[in-house]
Protein backbone atom coordinates (compact mmCIF):
# COMPACT_ATOMS: atom_id res chain seq x y z
CA UNK A 1 0.00 0.00 0.00
CA UNK A 2 1.09 3.75 -0.47
CA UNK A 3 0.83 6.15 1.96
CA UNK A 4 -2.07 7.62 0.38
CA UNK A 5 -4.26 4.56 0.14
CA UNK A 6 -2.99 3.79 3.81
CA UNK A 7 -4.54 6.87 4.78
CA UNK A 8 -7.97 6.47 2.43
CA UNK A 9 -8.01 3.40 4.05
CA UNK A 10 -7.96 4.19 7.74
CA UNK A 11 -10.69 7.16 7.13
CA UNK A 12 -12.77 4.83 5.08
CA UNK A 13 -13.44 3.16 8.72
CA UNK A 14 -15.19 6.67 9.64
CA UNK A 15 -18.18 5.35 8.34
CA UNK A 16 -18.63 3.35 11.68
CA UNK A 17 -19.08 5.78 13.42
CA UNK A 18 -18.58 5.63 17.17
CA UNK A 19 -19.09 2.63 19.04
CA UNK A 20 -17.90 2.20 22.82
CA UNK A 21 -17.02 -0.62 23.91
CA UNK A 22 -13.44 -2.54 24.34
CA UNK A 23 -14.32 -5.98 23.17
CA UNK A 24 -13.59 -5.15 19.66
CA UNK A 25 -9.91 -4.19 20.95
CA UNK A 26 -9.74 -6.81 23.24
CA UNK A 27 -10.06 -9.39 20.40
CA UNK A 28 -8.12 -7.54 17.78
CA UNK A 29 -5.26 -7.37 20.24
CA UNK A 30 -5.38 -10.60 21.04
CA UNK A 31 -5.00 -11.46 17.43
CA UNK A 32 -2.14 -9.77 17.28
CA UNK A 33 -0.17 -10.69 20.42
CA UNK A 34 -1.34 -8.54 22.99
CA UNK A 35 1.31 -5.61 22.59
CA UNK A 36 -0.17 -3.62 24.63
CA UNK A 37 1.00 -5.97 27.73
CA UNK A 38 4.25 -5.04 27.01
CA UNK A 39 3.85 -1.19 27.71
CA UNK A 40 4.78 0.93 30.47
CA UNK A 41 3.12 4.22 30.49
CA UNK A 42 0.58 6.80 31.60
CA UNK A 43 -2.99 7.17 30.98
CA UNK A 44 -4.64 10.67 30.46
CA UNK A 45 -8.89 10.85 30.99
CA UNK A 46 -10.44 14.25 31.42
CA UNK A 47 -12.54 16.75 29.56
CA UNK A 48 -9.90 19.43 28.76
CA UNK A 49 -6.17 19.89 29.48
CA UNK A 50 -5.42 16.51 27.98
CA UNK A 51 -3.53 17.15 25.24
CA UNK A 52 -1.24 20.05 27.05
CA UNK A 53 -0.67 17.19 29.91
CA UNK A 54 0.21 14.99 27.68
CA UNK A 55 2.89 17.55 25.88
CA UNK A 56 4.38 18.49 29.75
CA UNK A 57 4.80 14.96 30.49
CA UNK A 58 6.35 14.29 27.23
CA UNK A 59 8.80 17.01 27.27
CA UNK A 60 9.55 16.26 31.12
CA UNK A 61 11.00 12.40 29.93
CA UNK A 62 12.47 13.52 26.43
CA UNK A 63 14.51 15.83 28.19
CA UNK A 64 15.44 13.47 30.65
CA UNK A 65 17.03 11.12 28.02
CA UNK A 66 14.16 8.28 27.34
CA UNK A 67 12.37 7.64 24.56
CA UNK A 68 8.78 8.71 24.95
CA UNK A 69 5.78 7.54 22.69
CA UNK A 70 2.69 9.74 22.63
CA UNK A 71 -0.19 8.92 21.94
CA UNK A 72 -3.20 12.06 21.15
CA UNK A 73 -6.66 12.96 19.62
CA UNK A 74 -6.93 14.71 17.38
CA UNK A 75 -4.26 15.88 15.48
CA UNK A 76 -3.63 19.29 14.46
CA UNK A 77 -1.54 19.71 11.25
CA UNK A 78 -0.45 16.03 10.10
CA UNK A 79 -1.91 12.59 10.96
CA UNK A 80 0.58 11.48 12.04
CA UNK A 81 0.90 13.26 15.21
CA UNK A 82 -1.38 10.66 16.66
CA UNK A 83 1.10 8.38 16.99
CA UNK A 84 4.71 10.21 18.08
CA UNK A 85 8.17 9.36 19.74
CA UNK A 86 10.13 12.02 21.56
CA UNK A 87 7.50 14.69 19.74
CA UNK A 88 8.78 13.32 16.28
CA UNK A 89 5.62 12.00 14.87
CA UNK A 90 5.45 8.37 12.66
CA UNK A 91 7.26 8.26 9.78
CA UNK A 92 5.23 7.57 6.34
CA UNK A 93 6.66 4.54 6.02
CA UNK A 94 6.28 2.82 9.97
CA UNK A 95 2.34 4.04 9.55
CA UNK A 96 2.10 1.96 6.07
CA UNK A 97 4.17 -0.93 7.51
CA UNK A 98 1.51 -0.70 10.97
CA UNK A 99 -1.65 -0.96 8.74
CA UNK A 100 -0.49 -3.77 6.98
CA UNK A 101 -0.14 -5.75 10.05
CA UNK A 102 -3.26 -4.24 11.21
CA UNK A 103 -5.56 -5.03 8.38
CA UNK A 104 -6.22 -7.73 8.04
CA UNK A 105 -6.67 -8.85 11.65
CA UNK A 106 -9.59 -5.89 11.47
CA UNK A 107 -10.95 -7.26 7.99
CA UNK A 108 -11.30 -10.51 9.58
CA UNK A 109 -13.02 -9.08 12.54
CA UNK A 110 -16.94 -9.03 11.56
CA UNK A 111 -16.63 -12.49 9.59
CA UNK A 112 -15.37 -13.98 12.54
CA UNK A 113 -17.07 -12.59 15.09
CA UNK A 114 -20.29 -10.94 15.85
CA UNK A 115 -18.99 -7.84 17.09
CA UNK A 116 -19.27 -6.12 13.56
CA UNK A 117 -16.19 -3.69 12.10
CA UNK A 118 -13.43 -1.48 13.78
CA UNK A 119 -14.18 1.91 14.09
CA UNK A 120 -11.53 4.08 13.12
CA UNK A 121 -10.59 5.35 16.61
CA UNK A 122 -10.14 1.78 17.30
CA UNK A 123 -8.45 0.70 14.46
CA UNK A 124 -6.21 3.86 15.00
CA UNK A 125 -5.91 2.56 19.02
CA UNK A 126 -4.46 -0.84 17.92
CA UNK A 127 -1.86 0.44 15.78
CA UNK A 128 -0.93 2.44 18.36
CA UNK A 129 -0.43 -0.30 20.84
CA UNK A 130 1.23 -2.25 18.05
CA UNK A 131 3.52 0.09 17.81
CA UNK A 132 5.08 1.20 21.15
CA UNK A 133 4.56 -2.47 22.01
CA UNK A 134 5.70 -4.25 19.42
CA UNK A 135 7.28 -2.73 16.19
CA UNK A 136 8.99 0.43 17.85
CA UNK A 137 9.37 -0.09 22.07
CA UNK A 138 9.68 3.07 24.02
CA UNK A 139 10.53 3.59 27.72
CA UNK A 140 7.64 4.73 28.63
CA UNK A 141 3.98 5.66 26.69
CA UNK A 142 1.68 8.63 27.19
CA UNK A 143 -1.65 7.23 26.33
CA UNK A 144 -4.20 9.92 26.00
CA UNK A 145 -8.07 8.44 26.03
CA UNK A 146 -10.37 9.69 23.30
CA UNK A 147 -13.90 9.54 24.88
CA UNK A 148 -14.65 9.06 28.10
CA UNK A 149 -12.81 6.05 29.78
CA UNK A 150 -14.37 3.18 30.43
CA UNK A 151 -15.67 2.29 27.18
CA UNK A 152 -12.82 3.88 25.39
CA UNK A 153 -10.69 1.69 23.02
CA UNK A 154 -7.50 2.99 25.16
CA UNK A 155 -8.83 1.47 28.27
CA UNK A 156 -7.11 -2.21 27.25
CA UNK A 157 -4.05 -1.65 29.29
CA UNK A 158 -2.42 -1.16 32.89
CA UNK A 159 -0.46 1.84 33.08
CA UNK A 160 2.36 3.02 35.81
CA UNK A 161 -0.44 5.78 36.75
CA UNK A 162 -3.67 7.47 35.25
CA UNK A 163 -4.39 11.28 35.59
CA UNK A 164 -7.47 13.24 34.96
CA UNK A 165 -7.09 16.50 34.15
CA UNK A 166 -10.83 17.69 34.95
CA UNK A 167 -14.79 16.88 33.92
CA UNK A 168 -16.67 19.00 31.98
CA UNK A 169 -19.91 18.36 29.91
CA UNK A 170 -18.80 17.22 26.47
CA UNK A 171 -20.72 13.79 24.62
CA UNK A 172 -23.09 14.16 27.30
CA UNK A 173 -25.45 11.41 24.60
CA UNK A 174 -22.45 9.42 25.39
CA UNK A 175 -20.85 10.01 28.70
CA UNK A 176 -24.22 11.04 30.61
CA UNK A 177 -25.66 14.10 31.39
CA UNK A 178 -24.19 14.59 35.17
CA UNK A 179 -20.64 15.47 36.11
CA UNK A 180 -21.03 12.47 38.09
CA UNK A 181 -22.06 10.55 35.24
CA UNK A 182 -19.10 11.39 33.49
CA UNK A 183 -16.51 11.47 36.15
CA UNK A 184 -17.93 7.63 36.18
CA UNK A 185 -16.83 7.00 32.80
CA UNK A 186 -13.66 8.99 33.22
CA UNK A 187 -12.36 6.82 36.60
CA UNK A 188 -13.20 3.70 34.92
CA UNK A 189 -10.15 3.34 33.10
CA UNK A 190 -8.29 2.63 36.84
CA UNK A 191 -7.04 -0.54 37.71
CA UNK A 192 -6.16 -2.40 41.08
CA UNK A 193 -3.36 -0.78 42.87
CA UNK A 194 -2.47 2.12 40.33
CA UNK A 195 -2.00 5.54 41.51
CA UNK A 196 -4.50 8.00 40.25
CA UNK A 197 -3.43 12.04 40.46
CA UNK A 198 -6.68 14.38 39.59
CA UNK A 199 -7.51 18.15 39.43
CA UNK A 200 -11.07 18.57 40.43
CA UNK A 201 -12.91 20.94 42.86
CA UNK A 202 -16.81 19.24 42.47
CA UNK A 203 -17.27 17.65 45.62
CA UNK A 204 -19.77 15.48 43.90
CA UNK A 205 -16.95 14.84 41.11
CA UNK A 206 -14.61 14.04 44.14
CA UNK A 207 -16.83 11.88 45.68
CA UNK A 208 -17.17 9.54 42.59
CA UNK A 209 -13.22 9.63 42.42
CA UNK A 210 -12.49 8.73 45.48
CA UNK A 211 -15.05 5.95 45.59
CA UNK A 212 -13.51 4.43 42.85
CA UNK A 213 -9.99 4.40 43.94
CA UNK A 214 -10.60 2.99 47.72
CA UNK A 215 -12.69 0.22 45.90
CA UNK A 216 -9.73 -0.58 43.81
CA UNK A 217 -6.56 0.60 47.02
CA UNK A 218 -5.46 2.68 44.15
CA UNK A 219 -3.19 5.43 45.93
CA UNK A 220 -4.93 9.17 45.19
CA UNK A 221 -2.81 12.48 44.62
CA UNK A 222 -5.28 15.49 44.41
CA UNK A 223 -4.01 19.18 43.55
CA UNK A 224 -4.33 21.55 46.23
CA UNK A 225 -4.33 18.49 48.74
CA UNK A 226 -1.26 16.05 48.50
CA UNK A 227 0.18 18.82 45.93
CA UNK A 228 -0.35 22.58 45.25
CA UNK A 229 1.01 25.43 43.85
CA UNK A 230 1.82 28.94 44.70
CA UNK A 231 2.37 31.77 42.19
CA UNK A 232 0.86 33.03 39.80
CA UNK A 233 0.28 31.19 36.05
CA UNK A 234 3.82 32.32 34.30
CA UNK A 235 5.82 31.73 37.29
CA UNK A 236 4.82 29.31 40.31
CA UNK A 237 6.49 27.11 43.12
CA UNK A 238 5.04 23.72 43.59
CA UNK A 239 5.10 21.78 46.46
CA UNK A 240 4.38 18.24 47.10
CA UNK A 241 5.55 17.81 50.71
CA UNK A 242 8.93 16.04 49.39
CA UNK A 243 9.71 18.60 46.77
CA UNK A 244 9.47 21.72 46.23
CA UNK A 245 10.26 23.35 42.84
CA UNK A 246 9.95 26.81 41.24
CA UNK A 247 8.49 26.28 37.82
CA UNK A 248 8.29 28.74 34.79
CA UNK A 249 5.35 28.36 31.96
CA UNK A 250 5.76 28.96 27.97
CA UNK A 251 2.20 28.42 28.03
CA UNK A 252 -0.37 31.22 30.09
CA UNK A 253 -3.38 30.41 31.78
CA UNK A 254 -3.99 29.20 34.81
CA UNK A 255 -5.32 26.21 33.99
CA UNK A 256 -1.90 25.13 32.30
CA UNK A 257 -0.91 25.38 36.03
CA UNK A 258 -3.02 22.86 37.01
CA UNK A 259 -2.18 20.69 33.97
CA UNK A 260 1.43 21.70 34.74
CA UNK A 261 1.08 20.39 38.20
CA UNK A 262 -0.30 16.75 37.53
CA UNK A 263 2.63 16.59 35.42
CA UNK A 264 5.35 17.37 37.79
CA UNK A 265 3.49 15.14 40.38
CA UNK A 266 3.41 11.96 38.10
CA UNK A 267 7.01 12.36 36.99
CA UNK A 268 8.53 13.02 40.44
CA UNK A 269 6.35 9.73 41.28
CA UNK A 270 7.54 7.50 38.49
CA UNK A 271 11.27 8.82 39.18
CA UNK A 272 11.74 5.69 41.04
CA UNK A 273 11.61 4.23 37.82
CA UNK A 274 12.99 6.69 35.93
CA UNK A 275 16.15 7.91 37.94
CA UNK A 276 16.86 10.48 35.25
CA UNK A 277 14.00 12.24 36.05
CA UNK A 278 14.94 15.05 38.23
CA UNK A 279 13.31 18.52 39.78
CA UNK A 280 16.06 20.30 37.17
CA UNK A 281 15.15 18.27 34.42
CA UNK A 282 11.44 18.93 34.91
CA UNK A 283 12.36 22.89 35.19
CA UNK A 284 13.72 23.18 32.24
CA UNK A 285 11.16 21.18 30.13
CA UNK A 286 8.32 22.79 31.40
CA UNK A 287 10.25 26.32 30.75
CA UNK A 288 10.62 24.85 27.41
CA UNK A 289 7.18 22.83 26.17
CA UNK A 290 5.06 24.40 23.89
CA UNK A 291 1.43 23.06 22.44
CA UNK A 292 -0.09 23.67 18.78
CA UNK A 293 -3.08 25.36 19.13
CA UNK A 294 -3.72 26.49 22.54
CA UNK A 295 -3.32 30.11 22.86
CA UNK A 296 -0.83 30.07 19.96
CA UNK A 297 0.40 33.28 18.70
CA UNK A 298 0.49 32.88 14.91
CA UNK A 299 1.02 36.85 14.09
CA UNK A 300 1.82 39.54 16.60
CA UNK A 301 -1.89 40.18 16.85
CA UNK A 302 -3.38 36.96 15.80
CA UNK A 303 -3.86 34.10 18.17
CA UNK A 304 -5.29 30.72 17.77
CA UNK A 305 -6.81 28.30 20.54
CA UNK A 306 -8.81 24.78 20.00
CA UNK A 307 -11.39 25.99 22.65
CA UNK A 308 -14.06 23.38 22.39
CA UNK A 309 -16.74 23.11 24.87
CA UNK A 310 -17.96 25.12 27.52
CA UNK A 311 -15.02 25.05 29.97
CA UNK A 312 -12.67 25.81 27.57
CA UNK A 313 -13.92 28.22 26.26
CA UNK A 314 -14.19 30.18 29.84
CA UNK A 315 -10.33 29.05 30.20
CA UNK A 316 -10.10 31.39 26.96
CA UNK A 317 -11.66 34.09 28.20
CA UNK A 318 -9.74 34.34 31.77
CA UNK A 319 -6.77 34.15 29.45
CA UNK A 320 -7.63 36.84 27.59
CA UNK A 321 -8.86 39.22 30.11
CA UNK A 322 -5.54 38.48 32.27
CA UNK A 323 -3.06 38.90 29.59
CA UNK A 324 -4.60 41.30 27.61
CA UNK A 325 -7.06 43.57 29.74
CA UNK A 326 -6.86 46.95 28.36
CA UNK A 327 -6.84 45.43 24.46
CA UNK A 328 -9.62 45.27 22.01
CA UNK A 329 -10.36 41.90 20.98
CA UNK A 330 -11.97 40.81 17.87
CA UNK A 331 -13.36 36.60 17.87
CA UNK A 332 -13.75 34.37 14.84
CA UNK A 333 -15.95 31.19 15.94
CA UNK A 334 -16.52 27.78 14.70
CA UNK A 335 -17.84 24.48 16.12
CA UNK A 336 -18.93 21.27 15.29
CA UNK A 337 -22.84 20.35 16.09
CA UNK A 338 -22.41 18.06 19.21
CA UNK A 339 -21.39 21.37 21.07
CA UNK A 340 -23.37 23.53 23.27
CA UNK A 341 -22.66 26.59 20.84
CA UNK A 342 -25.37 28.81 22.61
CA UNK A 343 -23.39 28.97 25.89
CA UNK A 344 -20.29 28.76 24.20
CA UNK A 345 -20.79 31.82 22.20
CA UNK A 346 -22.88 33.80 25.14
CA UNK A 347 -19.55 33.84 26.70
CA UNK A 348 -17.27 34.95 23.96
CA UNK A 349 -20.06 38.45 23.40
CA UNK A 350 -18.19 39.87 25.85
CA UNK A 351 -15.38 40.87 23.32
CA UNK A 352 -15.43 44.01 20.94
CA UNK A 353 -17.13 41.46 18.29
CA UNK A 354 -18.21 38.15 17.47
CA UNK A 355 -17.93 36.33 14.17
CA UNK A 356 -19.12 32.62 13.06
CA UNK A 357 -18.34 30.59 10.55
CA UNK A 358 -18.28 27.44 9.51
CA UNK A 359 -15.25 24.89 7.58
CA UNK A 360 -15.19 21.64 5.80
CA UNK A 361 -15.78 18.79 8.27
CA UNK A 362 -18.72 16.37 8.31
CA UNK A 363 -20.72 17.45 10.99
CA UNK A 364 -19.06 21.35 11.36
CA UNK A 365 -22.28 24.16 11.87
CA UNK A 366 -23.16 25.42 8.91
CA UNK A 367 -23.10 29.40 8.71
CA UNK A 368 -26.55 29.69 8.17
CA UNK A 369 -27.52 27.62 11.34
CA UNK A 370 -25.73 30.45 14.23
CA UNK A 371 -28.22 32.77 15.90
CA UNK A 372 -29.06 35.61 13.42
CA UNK A 373 -27.95 38.30 16.01
CA UNK A 374 -24.03 36.88 15.37
CA UNK A 375 -21.87 38.43 12.17
CA UNK A 376 -21.79 35.55 9.86
CA UNK A 377 -18.85 34.96 7.27
CA UNK A 378 -18.79 32.05 4.85
CA UNK A 379 -15.09 31.67 4.83
CA UNK A 380 -12.68 32.04 7.80
CA UNK A 381 -9.84 32.74 4.78
CA UNK A 382 -12.34 35.97 4.34
CA UNK A 383 -11.93 36.93 7.78
CA UNK A 384 -8.36 37.03 8.09
CA UNK A 385 -7.70 38.66 4.94
CA UNK A 386 -10.34 41.46 5.40
CA UNK A 387 -10.26 41.81 9.31
CA UNK A 388 -7.32 40.50 11.04
CA UNK A 389 -4.86 41.55 8.60
CA UNK A 390 -5.46 45.28 10.11
CA UNK A 391 -2.11 46.14 12.25
CA UNK A 392 -4.39 48.34 14.69
CA UNK A 393 -2.18 49.22 18.13
CA UNK A 394 -3.85 47.42 21.16
CA UNK A 395 -6.14 45.25 18.99
CA UNK A 396 -5.95 41.24 19.32
CA UNK A 397 -7.38 39.06 16.76
CA UNK A 398 -8.52 35.17 18.07
CA UNK A 399 -10.14 32.29 15.86
CA UNK A 400 -11.38 29.44 18.45
CA UNK A 401 -13.50 26.99 18.55
CA UNK A 402 -13.58 23.15 17.13
CA UNK A 403 -9.81 21.70 17.34
CA UNK A 404 -10.73 20.19 13.38
CA UNK A 405 -11.44 23.65 12.86
CA UNK A 406 -8.34 25.54 14.42
CA UNK A 407 -6.52 22.69 12.51
CA UNK A 408 -7.47 23.65 9.02
CA UNK A 409 -6.86 27.36 10.10
CA UNK A 410 -3.42 27.09 11.63
CA UNK A 411 -2.23 25.16 8.33
CA UNK A 412 -4.01 27.97 6.13
CA UNK A 413 -2.01 30.72 8.25
CA UNK A 414 1.14 28.59 8.11
CA UNK A 415 0.65 28.19 3.97
CA UNK A 416 0.38 31.75 3.84
CA UNK A 417 3.68 32.67 5.40
CA UNK A 418 5.85 30.38 3.16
Amino acid sequence: MTYEETLDWIHGQLKFGIKPGVKRMEWMLNELGNPQKNIKGVHVVGTNGKGSTVNYLQNIFTQAGYEVGTFISPYIMDFRERISVNGEMISKEDLVKLVEIVKPVVDRLPLETDLKSATEFEIITTMMFVYFGKMHPVDIAIIEAGLGGLHDSTNVFTPMAVICTSIGRDHQSILGDSYQEIAQQKVGVLKAEVPFIFAEKRDSVRQVFYNRANALNCPTYEFDKEFRTFGNSRAFQFSNGVNTLDISLSMSGQHQVANASLAIQTSLMLSDCYAKVTPTVIQQALSQAKWQGRTELMRPNLMIDGAHNDESIAVLVDVLKENYPDYHIHILFAAIDTKPVTTMLDQLSVFDTLTVTSFDYPNSIKVEEYPDKYVRIEHFETWIDTVASRPIPKTLYVITGSLYFISQVRKSLLEDTN
